[in-house]
């Protein structure tokens, strides 16, 4: 059974947020919240992406037609829970193959992880799987309640918990591989007996059980890859482990980091062997830095082009082009335009706007050269 598709729940209001700006277009390395999600997503091919808006629906949208134009979007314009999201997304769906939902507030999540559920999904021949993963502080999220054998008998919510159920350390990641047809069959049968007055997806799991289907829990094990964001501590908390996670990606292969904690490299961002990255450092956008290079300490660059073997240090860029050999700085500012040809230099405190510096040449200080070459 193959992946027909996805459907990423991402209606929510975003209250703890505090912003004017939808929960799910926060960004975080490089990408909004949702854009992560949407990347994992994508490394599986599914045949379609349903994204359920709600929230700031017109800032969505269009955020969605620039990042990601074949995804479709579905309006929820009552929040009714994520049973009932997901019954509209399911509306006009030919349910055939295996439908895969998640949450849109979720940028820790991988590609692989999904995949190793739907591996154990359609390898198990289940009527539902669910992703799960041991938090060390399960406070807010559902717990999984396991049978005799092992096997998941349903999803209990925080506040729907009991004393002993809250004790549960396995927890529910809010990402589901169901057998379409089945899901389309049961989703009708949910009601909203619970403390919110909504309609649970996980409650479709003890229907499904109930019915006789075949309910599989998939445990990871990294629990950081379920963590959602509902507010700003958790924004920062998770911008920080994702830094960490890139950081050491590029230090295993052959990237020289001195200080990892005060170094940010976006998830969009190309850094290629052998490069020296120098303390406050910020490797942003589409930047790609070539090999021998050295960036920093203190130094920012968006959506840059570096040579091979440049030197960039305590300066900003913004879409310049740097060449091979080139030097920068110390505190230089590269506006939109610049582009600096081979073995040039920038030196201390010059600003440069659209023009083009040749090959071998230098502007060594106090200085702005705009709109030239």
């Amino acid at each position: 059974m193959s992946l027909e598709t996805v459907v990423i729940l991402a209606a929510g209001e975003g209250t703890r947020m505090k912003s004017s700006t939808p929960k799910v277009l926060h960004p975080i390395s490089g990408r909004s919240l949702v854009g992560h999600v949407i990347n994992a997503v994508d490394t599986l091919s599914p045949k379609q992406v349903r994204v359920v808006v709600g929230a700031g629906r017109e800032q969505v949208e269009a955020h969605l037609l620039e990042i990601a134009p074949h995804v479709t979007t579905v309006f929820q314009e009552k929040r009714g829970g994520t049973g009932h999201a997901t019954q509209l997304a399911l509306n006009g769906l030919k349910a055939t193959g295996t439908i895969l939902v998640l949450a849109g507030d979720t940028p820790m999540l991988t590609g692989d992880s999904l995949q190793q559920l739907l591996d154990h999904h359609h390898e198990g021949g289940f009527t539902a799987s669910v992703l799960t993963a041991e938090h060390p502080d399960p406070t807010g999220y559902g717990r999984i309640i396991r049978g005799d054998d092992d096997s998941l008998l349903r999803i209990v919510e925080e506040r729907d918990a009991d004393d002993i159920q809250r004790e549960i350390f396995e927890v529910n990641s809010g990402v589901y591989a169901f057998d379409s047809a089945k899901l389309a069959n049961a989703i009708g049968k949910l009601t909203s007996n619970n403390s919110q007055g909504e309609l649970y997806l996980t409650d479709v799991i003890e229907i499904l059980r109930n019915e006789g289907g075949k309910i599989a829990a998939v445990l990871i094990d990294d629990f950081i890859e379920i963590l959602g964001v509902n507010d700003r501590v958790q924004l920062a908390e998770t911008a920080a482990l994702l830094r960490d996670r890139i950081n050491e990606e590029l230090m295993q292969a052959g990237v020289t980091i001195v200080d990892p904690l005060s170094t940010w490299v976006d998830s969009t961002a190309t850094v290629a062997n052998d490069v020296v990255l120098m303390p406050g450092t910020a490797i942003s956008g589409n930047t790609t830095v070539a090999t021998g290079s050295i960036i920093g300490p203190r130094s920012t660059l968006v959506d840059c082009t570096v040579g091979s073997g440049a030197r960039v240090i305590e300066s900003r860029a913004t879409e310049a082009i740097i060449g091979e050999g080139a030097n920068v700085g110390p505190y230089t500012f590269l506006r939109p335009g610049t582009k600096l040809l081979p073995n040039s230099k920038v030196g201390a405190y010059v600003e440069m706007k659209n023009a083009t510096l040749g090959e071998g040449s230098k502007v060594p200080h106090l200085s702005y050269v705009g709109d030239a070459v």
